[in-house]
This record gives C-alpha cells, structure tokens and sequence, in this order.
C-alpha cells in the first residue's frame, strides 16, 4: 500500500515534488493525493504541464473539477488560506509535505497535526531546534529517524549539498574551522525590476541585474546536523542572476595537511561508498547550467579543488537547489513510510 502525501503550497519546491514522484522508481510507494494551494486549478495545472527551468512535465495533467488527474491518478485540491482550513482528516493522509515555507514554529505547526496531518515534512529549517522532532539530511542521518515523529525538517538544500562533504572531510583530515560562500540562484522573494517587496533592501533590487547578498542561516544548519563543528563554521549568501543551479565556495582550515591529490581521492571514495545517488563527483569542465535538473544534492567539482599551504583546502560544489533538494525529500518520505509500515527502508 503506498504511502499517502499531501502537499501544502504548490511553488517550486511542491511542484518539483509532485514531478519527482511523476520520475521516480518510488512513485508506486508514495501517491500525492492532495494539494492545499491559493492560485487557481487552471493554474497550477499549466504551472505543472510547463516549466520554464525543467521543461514540460513528463505526463499527461488533466483538471476534472475541482481534482488533478495526473496519468490518471485523481489528486484533491484545495485552496484555503490557513492549516485549519482544510480537511486533512477526511483526506486520509499519512504525510503532509509543508512547501509553503510559512510554518516554522511548533505551535503554527501544531495547527496543521490538529486539523488531521498525522505528521508534517518541512522543505525548510524549523525556527529552531525544539520546533521539529528531528531535521534530517537524507543519505547523512536518516537512520536515525524512528517513525514515531510527526514533525520533521528535510532542512534546506544548501544544509543537503554541504553537510555531507563536510562530514567526509572531518572524518578524513578533520576541520578546524570552515567558511561557506553559497552562490545561490534567484528565488520568488525577488523582484525582476526594483520594487518593494522586502523588508531587506537588498532584495528590493532587481534579481537579474545584480549579484545581491542575503542572509542565510546555513551555518545554523550545519551545527544542528554536525554539532561537532559548532561555533567553527560560517557562512554568507549571495543570489546570482541565474534561474537554477547554484554552488557553494567552501574553505576550510584542517587539522592535518592534506594535497589536492589526497582530498579529491577522498571524496571520490566516499562519494561512491557512502553517499550513492546523494553526492557525485566530477573532474570535467563545466558551467552551472551542466547540473540543471540534476537529482544530486550536491556535486563535487574535483578541477576546482585547490590548497594553500599544507593545511587550508578550497573545494567548489554545484547543486540544483530545486530538483536535488526535492528528490530528497521524496526519498526521505519514502522512508519515513517505511519506518511506519516496519518495513526499515
């Protein structure tokens, strides 16, 4: 019997879900069986035919009412403004798949468990630690997950692509300290032109005219997963004018000496060994567009490795912070349904 998810908040990261459902082998475990989202049904079925940064979805998406049909399998749709607002209950759901990023506290997230969700999986951080059950990587710590939680944080994409290339890296050489530049894509809370749509000035300007730093609570993240390298990472953030695909310039001080050569070998072993189908690694030449609709979480640039002196290492990681991210949280759905059934994985 296969798992059975609704989403809340059909934007980007919601219809990247419904289609890696659509493209994965895991699409006969886990059914979407409803959608919660304000737009209109005529327009979140076009939105889902057409994507402008994945191409045309690989499936045929009907409107029949007020339901999708997609290859003829009927998803419930909704359009209500608040948690309460939909009957969850009736839905019958075993997982809600909060995309609309406005919740983050435990008590807002409460609302959604007391209208019907029996359990929620955020697409962003909690506010903080106690807001969740448990934030869990997918391929770094899902095994922790017992089953039992009813909320729980997928974290971001940018916590995916690095926390598992800092985990290789400490258990390899060990970090003393590390600092993380992400060169992230544009996202919706920036305008095309100048426009007041934030409070941060910096995010009134126009997103394809400028490279604009952001705040990011990355280095947050990383110490809630890694909490042996808290207080000894940090981060900043800075949207670039593309649409998708970003990367992250990482330098880190390492306990022990380590060449190019010995890092990259590292993390080509453990890539294959321990993160297959989370991480890849390449020593071609590319640009950012290579990696669109890439379902990695994060791939190591291996041409881009550099070291100065015995001890300071500079690495470059591409990710697709849409498609990686949401194959993510489709594996970690899929495993949280195997957890329940008392299947394992």
């Amino acid at each position: 019997m296969s798992l059975r998810i609704a989403i809340n908040g059909y934007g980007r990261i919601g219809r990247c879900f419904l289609r890696a459902v659509q493209e994965s082998a895991l699409r006969e475990q886990v059914s979407v069986v409803a959608i919660n989202e304000p737009a209109d049904i005529e327009s979140m079925a076009y939105l889902t035919r057409f994507d402008s940064t994945h191409g045309r979805f690989p499936g045929k998406v009907d409107v029949r009412g007020t339901t999708l049909e997609i290859d003829g399998r009927i998803i419930q749709v909704s359009h209500e403004q608040t948690p309460e607002g939909v009957d969850w209950r009736n839905l019958g759901i075993d997982l809600l798949i909060e995309a609309s990023g406005r919740y983050a506290s435990r008590l807002e997230l409460e609302a959604f468990l007391a209208a019907g969700c029996p359990r929620i999986l955020l697409s962003h951080p909690g506010h903080g630690a106690s807001d969740v059950d448990r934030t869990i990587v997918f391929g770094s710590n899902h095994e922790s997950l017992a089953g039992n939680e009813q909320i729980v944080s997928a974290a971001s994409c940018t916590t995916n692509a690095i926390v598992p290339v800092l985990s290789i890296l400490d258990a390899a050489f060990g970090i003393e300290h590390a600092m993380m530049t992400t060169l992230h894509s544009v996202m919706n809370d920036q305008p095309p032109i100048d426009g007041y749509h934030h409070a941060d000035p910096r995010r009134t300007r126009s997103a394809m005219q400028s490279m604009i730093p952001v705040a990011t609570g990355l280095a947050k993240g990383v110490a809630r997963l890694l909490p042996q390298l808290a207080e000894r990472v940090e981060a900043k953030a800075i949207r670039v004018p593309v649409t998708n695909v970003s990367a992250i310039d990482l330098v880190a001080t390492l306990t022990r000496a380590a060449s190019v050569a010995e890092i990259n070998a590292r993390l080509r072993q453990a890539v294959d060994a321990a993160f297959p189908g989370q991480l890849a690694y390449t020593e071609e030449a590319h640009a950012s567009i290579d990696f669109n609709h890439s379902p990695y979480s994060a791939i190591i640039d291996a041409s881009q490795t550099r070291t100065s002196g015995p001890q300071l290492a500079n690495l470059l990681i591409w990710f697709d912070n849409e498609w990686g991210f949401a194959n993510r949280m489709l594996e970690l759905a899929a495993f949280w349904g195997g957890r329940l059934s008392g299947k394992g994985t």
